[in-house]
């Protein structure tokens, strides 16, 4: 039986897998402002702002963004709220590893020259 969780929580998980970053840090704000001691939301955030950046050309900013959701998400290893984060985790290390570590950033008609991010799909698991 899957827990019953904040609507937002699912929609996040709609919205990430169509690669709507922008929308999954609305979502997670929007949750994350209501218990700003969650570190693991904030780490979920901090995600999907750094895929959003890197979209965008703004590397530096993905970079730091990555590199703090790694840090807030590894107290909840290995799994939270339905979300297995041994899965996860192999995503923000490949995905700090692909980040250009010599550019901070790129003009938006450059973006489609970075390298690519490795492919993540989320989803609830059962606890």
């Amino acid at each position: 039986m899957i827990n019953d969780y904040p609507i937002e929580y699912y929609e996040f998980f709609v919205s990430f897998n169509e690669g709507d970053y922008y929308t999954c840090h609305d979502l997670l704000e929007e949750m994350w402002m209501t218990d700003k001691d969650n570190l693991f939301l904030k780490g979920l955030l901090q995600m999907s702002v750094a895929i959003y950046h890197y979209s965008y050309g703004n590397v530096k900013g993905a970079r730091l963004m990555m590199q703090t959701s790694h840090d807030y998400l590894k107290g909840y290893r290995p799994k939270f709220w339905g979300l297995d984060l041994e899965k996860v985790y192999p995503f923000i290390e490949q995905s700090l590893s692909v980040f250009p570590k010599d550019i901070d950033k790129v003009p938006y008609d450059k973006v489609s020259g970075l390298p690519e991010l490795p492919h993540l799909l989320l989803y609830l698991e059962d606890n």
